[in-house]
């Protein structure tokens, strides 16, 4: 049997969230399906959407989870902020709301500014979620890594002429990566505006901090972080890119010895986009993770 996929919105800290929902096939009367383990909620990097986590979504409700994907604030079909503030305590503010909702602690996936957001979150409010995922962020991250990631998203601001030209940039920007032959995915991510192709999301994203830490000051961000991951107690994990430009081995030593019994992955061949970059890899991990511990952990 399939997944059930549902699409839904969600209340954040005063904007509305569009999100994707993938839930197991329930057993029914004696009929095939798998016992729910819980619910895994999956966080989008800065300039991308919910759809990044399609695959993985499939994947975990196959083996027995319901995975949310929610776009953030400002991106893909949630609502731009009002105030245009995207920092990382309106994007924390937003996840809290969301778990409020859901009625039940979910284990946060987070890559990137989603990763940040966990971290902050979990670190900040130790009840917020029963584990946590962290896809290629730590609390020191390096500044040539994240000054591209921001160079490439304002590369895009006065849009593209066609999807392949869309497309090209992504695969400039992501050498690694196999390139699909069609690039009429990025569907997904842009919007058509007087004859161009635009990113959809809001440009006043780019106006506050940089993309996986959504905080300008580097150093009050790096000691927040610090702080947040040294008061972690749940299961943890680390899925780092081996060719990551942001997450260096020093920066994953760190993270480990500030929550000693956290998890990491290096995924051969991948860089900051990991969970795309090699997504076979990340989803047999995440899923060996969340079986051997987070519900370990629950006996």
């Amino acid at each position: 049997m399939d997944p059930v996929v549902t699409q839904s919105e969600f209340r954040g800290d005063g904007v509305t969230l569009a999100a994707d929902r993938w839930d197991p096939p329930s057993r029914g009367a004696g009929g095939p399906g798998v016992d729910r383990k819980g619910v895994v909620l999956l966080l989008h990097g800065g300039g991308q959407t919910r759809h990044s986590w399609r695959n993985t979504g499939r994947s975990l409700a196959a083996d027995g989870w319901s995975a949310i994907a929610v776009d953030a604030r400002g991106h893909g079909d949630s609502q731009w902020a009002p105030d245009g503030d995207y920092g990382i305590d309106a994007l924390v503010a937003d996840v809290a709301s969301v778990i409020a909702e859901l009625g039940e602690k979910p284990v946060l996936v987070g890559a990137s500014m989603g990763g940040m957001t966990s971290l902050i979150g979990q670190g900040e409010n130790p009840e917020l979620a029963r584990g946590l995922v962290l896809v290629d962020i730590a609390p020191k991250v390096e500044a040539s890594g994240t000054a591209e990631i921001m160079a490439f998203m304002r590369s895009g601001l006065g849009g593209f002429e066609s999807l392949d030209d869309a497309a090209a940039a992504v695969a400039a920007y992501t050498p690694n990566r196999v390139r699909k032959p069609n690039p009429q995915g990025l569907r997904k991510n842009l919007r058509l505006r007087d004859g161009r192709w635009y990113w959809h999301w809001d440009p006043e994203f780019l106006r506050q901090g940089d993309e996986p830490t959504r905080q300008a000051d580097s150093i009050v961000r790096y000691e927040r972080a610090r702080d947040a991951a040294a008061a972690i107690t749940v299961p943890t994990m680390l899925v780092r890119g081996k060719q990551s430009n942001v997450v260096s081995e020093e920066g994953a030593k760190e993270l480990l010895e500030l929550i000693p019994a956290a998890t990491l992955i290096d995924v051969a061949g991948a860089g900051h986009m990991v969970a795309g970059d090699d997504n076979d890899v990340f989803s047999v991990g995440l899923k060996g993770f969340l079986d051997e511990v987070v519900v370990a952990s629950r006996h």
